[in-house]
């Protein structure tokens, strides 16, 4: 009886393994497949609104242009209003990141601490427009799931980043996004994302996205208007001479 006793349990403690890792491997498939939709295409660009609101409903407007190719290469350039024209970033293979300000007349590499900041006055940070898939810098695990979507629980796998999880709510039926809630590391959620997406031919576009900062009760919306799909950017165009005309670098 005792050893039957010991099959029982060894048969339901193996069950219960089994359930986590498929459990934690769907869940890496489902963030796999947010990143299939985010990154699909080879290339693209597009024109950006930028609408910063306070908590009065006032709106400051900037204009931009973004070229994004595959995972690794992003120019992210301001042309509106004149005192913002200018300034932009570019984003590289494993997670580098430099920014280009006018003023400074050079650009500068920024830190993994640095990233953590608001990007350049928005509620975004440079850690969120990273173009590093998810499934790279995050840790998933399955939630929920209902009707109409899978509810994940990721976890940066850099500790430098600001945030202790994102809760991130899939469309079930094309698995973009809809829904990012960010918590701190003392785990209280203090921003949320909502996105809109739409199919353009082969793909699904964020066509908006809202960032929500909770505490600051401000808001930032992008709108992504007149984007165009796999048009063969070549990789000069995300190079730090690009970036800056003088040329200049610096650390």
């Amino acid at each position: 009886m005792k050893f039957s006793r010991i099959i029982v349990v060894l048969i339901i403690a193996y069950a219960g393994f089994s359930s986590v890792n498929v459990m934690a491997q769907d869940a890496q498939s489902l963030l796999k497949k947010m990143d299939n939709v985010i990154f699909s295409p080879k290339d693209k660009q597009g024109n950006v609104e930028i609408y910063l609101i306070n908590s009065q409903g006032n709106e400051k407007v900037r204009e931009a242009v973004m070229l994004q190719k595959g995972t690794d290469l992003k120019i992210y350039r301001y042309t509106k209003p004149e005192s913002q024209a200018g300034i932009a970033t570019l984003s590289l293979p494993d997670g580098v990141m430099w920014l280009y300000m006018p003023a400074f007349g050079k650009p500068k590499k920024i830190s993994m601490l640095a990233k953590s900041q608001a990007f350049t006055g928005t509620d975004f940070s440079y850690e969120d427009m990273a173009t590093t898939p998810y499934s790279e810098r995050y840790t998933p695990s399955l939630l929920e799931t209902n009707d109409q979507n899978y509810v994940l629980e990721i976890i940066p796998k850099d500790e430098d980043s600001k945030y202790s999880k994102i809760i991130v709510t899939l469309n079930k039926g094309n698995f973009y996004p809809e829904k990012m809630e960010y918590y701190d590391q003392a785990n209280r959620k203090f921003k949320e994302a909502t996105y809109e997406y739409e199919k353009i031919g082969n793909y699904w576009n964020a066509r908006q996205v809202i960032m929500a900062d909770l505490s600051k009760q401000h808001m930032t919306k992008i709108i992504l208007k007149d984007v165009k799909f796999d048009q063969g950017i070549p990789d000069e165009e995300f190079t730090i001479e690009k970036l800056a005309p003088n040329n200049g670098t610096s650390e």
